[in-house]
C-alpha cells in the first residue's frame, strides 16, 4: 500500500509563520486535495487547524473521517476570543481495513516533546496514531508530503521496526 501524509501551511496561516502566502489561497488546499485524491489512491491523511475544517469537508471526497489531535499543552492566554484551540482536526481518506486488528480511537491526545521548537513539527505518538488509522503495516511506503523538521519520517522508520516485530 502506499499512502500519504500532509501537514501543510495551515489555511490562511501560511504568510504569517512561514513567510510564504501560497498556502493562504484556498485553491492551493483544493489542489493538495486533488493531489492526495490521484495520487495516493490506497488511502492519505492531512492535517488542518479547526477554522478550516468546514472548507476542508466541502473538498474532500464522500467517505472521509475526522479525527482529533487533542493538545493538553497549549495555553489559555493563545485563546481567541477566551476561546482556546486545544485541537486540531486530521482528515483520513482510505487506508486498510483494520479487523482483526485492536481497535484504534479516532482522536490522540499528546504533548510536544520538550525541546522541539520547530513550528509544525508533530510529535513521535500523533505519527503513530495516524499510521495506527490508516491501518499501515511495516511493508507500506509512506510519502510525507511536507518533510519539514523529519520527525513524521523518523516516526514512521520506528513505526515499521515496531510493526515488523510484532509481526503484523
Amino acid at each position: 500500500m502506499r499512502v500519504a501524509y500532509a501537514d501543510p501551511p495551515y489555511l490562511g496561516l501560511a504568510a504569517k509563520f512561514y513567510g510564504d502566502p501560497t498556502y493562504d489561497r484556498p485553491g492551493a488546499h483544493r489542489d493538495l486535495v486533488n493531489r492526495l485524491v490521484v495520487e495516493f489512491p490506497d488511502g492519505w491523511a492531512i492535517s488542518l487547524h479547526e477554522p478550516s475544517l468546514a472548507y476542508y469537508l466541502s473538498i474532500c471526497p464522500p467517505g472521509v473521517r475526522v479525527g482529533a489531535w487533542v493538545k493538553p499543552f497549549v495555553r489559555a492566554t493563545h485563546a481567541p476570543n477566551g476561546v482556546a484551540h486545544c485541537w486540531e482536526p486530521v482528515i483520513f481518506c482510505g487506508g486498510r481495513i483494520r479487523r482483526p486488528r485492536p481497535t484504534t480511537h479516532d482522536w490522540v491526545s499528546c504533548v510536544q516533546e520538550p525541546g522541539w521548537h520547530l513550528m509544525g513539527a508533530k510529535p513521535p505518538r500523533f505519527c503513530s496514531w495516524v499510521f495506527r488509522v490508516l491501518g499501515l503495516e511495516h511493508t507500506d511506503e509512506l510519502v510525507d508530503l511536507f518533510p519539514g523538521s523529519g520527525a513524521v519520517g523518523r516516526a514512521w522508520v520506528a513505526y515499521q521496526r515496531q510493526v515488523e516485530i510484532a509481526g503484523v
